[in-house]
């Protein structure tokens, strides 16, 4: 039977371009970048907040979900399940960072909204603190929940006889 899971993430022939592939396998690169677009697409979608319905704020709370976790699973999905314990709490933390700074550079220019009206430094602190805990609790749940699903699929192809490590990293591409 074909094995599934190789020993090493080298194994994989990767479609994609060496350049997308080192920006997604970056901690820090990747968790930026994601920083700086949600905090901006929150700014602009926030925008209109004030005649905006609970379907629109929910859109854009899913919306916002899907750039931070899909961002997360394309960079945890270079790694074994054991490096996942440090790497998504680190990746919420440093994307929670970039939120904060690029909220700064927002109520530098008068652009951070926050509820109707716009935030002054003085709303900065709050701001930094939600964006770093809520984000990095966020992370931390979604890749406990994404191991166990990995590992529930792993225990279904071991009782299927493929053979399979707990050293065999977790590729995107297989689930």
């Amino acid at each position: 039977m074909a094995r599934y899971f190789p020993r090493h993430t080298q194994e994989w022939k990767h479609e994609e371009s060496p350049a997308f592939q080192r920006l997604t396998r970056s901690l820090v690169e990747m968790a930026v970048l994601t920083g700086v677009a949600l905090r901006l697409f929150h700014a602009i979608a926030h925008a209109r907040t004030g005649s905006a319905g609970w379907i629109y704020l929910g859109a854009v709370f899913a919306i916002g979900m899907i750039i931070l976790l899909g961002a997360a699973t394309l960079h945890l999905g270079n790694f074994t399940l054991r490096n996942w314990a440090w790497r998504a709490p680190a990746f919420g933390a440093i994307e929670g960072l970039a939120e904060s700074l690029t909220s700064v550079a927002l109520i530098a220019i008068g652009r951070e909204p926050i509820g109707t009206g716009r935030a002054t430094w003085a709303d900065w602190p709050s701001l930094a603190f939600d964006a770093i805990f809520w984000n990095t609790v966020a992370v931390t749940v979604f890749a406990l929940v994404l191991g166990g699903a990995v590992k529930l699929v792993r225990s279904f192809l071991t009782r299927t006889g493929t053979p399979i490590t707990d050293d065999t990293p977790v590729s995107t591409e297989t689930i």
